[in-house]
């Protein structure tokens, strides 16, 4: 299942891979000079800061939390997140898959935890006596997928390259949603949703972004997005669109400690449902532990995969004792990854220190977090767009009879449902919402068991391309 991205010697990706080569390493492996590893560092901090700091802020404002409760909330899941970032990229003995994956919240366990403040009453105090119970069973999720992990591994024979292709692509697919609310400004609900500004500034972000890529050499080329958000957000500042009140605001330091809202309760219902929402995670994770290598041109094995999703199980451990959420890989950053041609995954772990550093110093998060979400939304479209493209191209080098047609027909339909309607399953048990509202599980579950049931050929995996990395 090896493949790269084709770039031409001359274009982004060619010297540093003959670097490379030439030295007999891995580009996985290979450590950036320190002024690169810091750009491409900070560029996957960009990418996926809105998303990591989603979560503890729907989860803050529903246990109206005072604004320095909710800064320490943000703080302590940045920390985790880099926390868990390093043990997926460096790795440690029997953990982390070490292959250049980001890590952050997952969005599915917001779920479970609203319905359980839900059922509190409407007040600060009553809510928030409630953490230590969310925190318990945040803790029984990572033991859970620490001892399903090896399970959950074995099923790379369920993915031969119809359905990691199908699954890539459905990834790519969803993700577009996610560029497409941010280039609107927010929200569908929000005021300025759609705004021409926003539609504006998201433009000239992607063009100021294609525009180094094509006439600019040395930093500002293998930097591109960084600097086309950093660019895009000064002219978003310009014309009144980027707000930096809140770094005035922010503290400097923040400390962060284990079990700083009460130490951990555990209640059966709601540790059931986070093992739930674990054993949904990683599914995910799965495919995007397999896109990964595919991108980066080293096919993950059934080892890697079960290293990988312990990483995800040990971070939703460490989120349970920092009292922040279940953690898991984030698919943004391999659209990064594939448009940059960065493999390192000393890269990833640099942007882990990174987050690290913004957990401790909130005036530093407030900065990256004064980023509008249209300059995010400019950058969002063509990388993510990059993933979808690496699952067709997967798929262009697999025999497409008419039995994998259906196959690959079928789930990027089911895949794409919650993509496409919010409302499509709202009649159902709310206990199936984890998997129902998942594009990513609908589609792997979906082409799995169609690949079983119309296709019994195996199919030759893809030949191993080369995989490049950045241009001098």
């Amino acid at each position: 299942m090896g493949l790269a991205l084709d770039i031409d010697a001359s274009g982004m990706a060619g010297d540093t891979a003959a670097e490379a080569r030439d030295s007999g390493g891995s580009e996985v492996d290979r450590i950036p000079d320190p002024g690169r590893l810091f750009l491409f560092a900070l560029q996957h901090v960009l990418v996926m800061y809105a998303g990591a700091v989603t979560v503890p802020l729907v989860m803050g404002r529903a246990l109206h939390l005072t604004p320095s409760g909710l800064t320490l909330l943000v703080c302590a899941d940045l920390i985790a997140a880099g926390v868990a970032t390093l043990i997926q990229t460096i790795g440690i003995p029997g953990v982390g898959i070490r292959l250049p994956i980001m890590m952050g919240v997952t969005f599915v366990s917001v779920s479970p935890m609203l319905a359980l403040l839900g059922a509190a009453p409407d007040t600060m105090a009553a809510r928030v006596a409630l953490l230590p119970t969310i925190y318990g069973a945040v803790i029984i999720g990572g033991v859970f997928g620490m001892v399903i992990a090896p399970f959950v591994g074995r099923m790379q024979r369920l993915f031969p390259p119809t359905v990691t292709g199908t699954v890539i692509l459905v990834i790519g697919l969803s993700l577009m949603r996610i560029a497409i609310d941010w280039s609107a400004g927010g929200q569908p609900d929000d005021a300025v949703y759609g705004d021409p500004a926003n539609l504006a500034i998201a433009l000239a972000t992607l063009m100021i972004i294609f525009t180094l890529i094509k006439f600019s050499r040395g930093p500002l080329r293998y930097g591109a997005i960084l600097f086309g958000v950093v660019i895009g957000t000064v002219l978003a500042a310009l014309a009144g669109h980027a707000d930096f009140a809140e770094v005035g605001r922010a503290p400097w330091f923040a400390l962060i400690r284990p079990f700083q809202f009460g130490m951990p309760r555990f209640e059966a219902p709601i540790a059931l449902a986070m093992c739930f929402v674990m054993l949904v995670s990683m599914v995910e994770s799965f495919g995007m532990f397999l896109t990964a290598g595919v991108i980066v041109g080293r096919p993950a094995t059934a080892n890697d995969l079960t290293r990988g999703l312990r990483g995800d199980a040990l971070g939703t451990l460490i989120g349970g004792i920092f009292n922040t959420f279940p953690y898991t890989s984030y698919a943004q950053n391999l659209g990064l990854i594939s448009m940059t041609g960065v493999r390192s995954r000393y890269v990833c772990a640099a942007g882990g220190v990174i987050l690290i550093v913004l957990g401790l110093c909130p005036k530093l998060a407030a900065v990256v977090a004064a980023v509008p979400l249209s300059v995010l939304g400019g950058a969002g479209l063509i990388m993510f767009g990059m993933i979808a493209a690496t699952g067709v191209r997967i798929l262009s080098e697999v025999e497409l009879t008419y039995e994998r047609l259906a196959v690959i027909a079928a789930s990027v339909a089911m895949g794409l449902i919650p993509v496409l309607s919010q409302k499509f399953f709202q009649h159902m048990p709310a206990v199936l919402g984890p998997i129902l509202h998942s594009g990513i599980v609908l589609a792997s579950v979906t082409a799995i068991a169609l690949n079983l049931f119309l296709d019994s050929r195996p199919a030759p995996a893809p030949a191993p391309a080369p995989a490049p990395g950045p241009a001098e």
